[in-house]
């Protein structure tokens, strides 16, 4: 397994709208969570996911670009994110 962190760290002010946003998708998505800072960095927040392998993930992101009425509704409401945030980063794990 595999546990994926998308982490962005947002204009101040915006951390809590981008969250909702981020929560709103990941009810849609099986074994994804979002998470907001409590110590360290301010401004965070973090998009978890877990997956079967690299492969299941990568399939995943196939199937979140393909061109559904469901994926262009979620991005009509993600449009103005990069807006949100100020830098991101993506770190993959390999649970043991």
């Amino acid at each position: 397994m595999i546990i994926v962190h998308d982490t962005f760290v947002c204009k101040p002010g915006n951390a809590s709208k981008m969250a909702k946003l981020f929560k709103e998708w990941a009810e849609t998505q099986k074994g994804s969570y979002v998470m907001t800072d409590m110590t360290g960095q301010w401004h965070r927040v973090i998009m978890a996911s877990t997956h079967e392998s690299l492969a299941a993930y990568e399939e995943n992101m196939k199937k979140m670009s393909a061109d559904t009425p469901e994926n262009k509704a979620m991005n009509e409401k993600f449009k103005d994110m990069n807006e949100m945030y100020l830098t991101g980063s993506r770190e993959i794990f390999k649970v043991w």
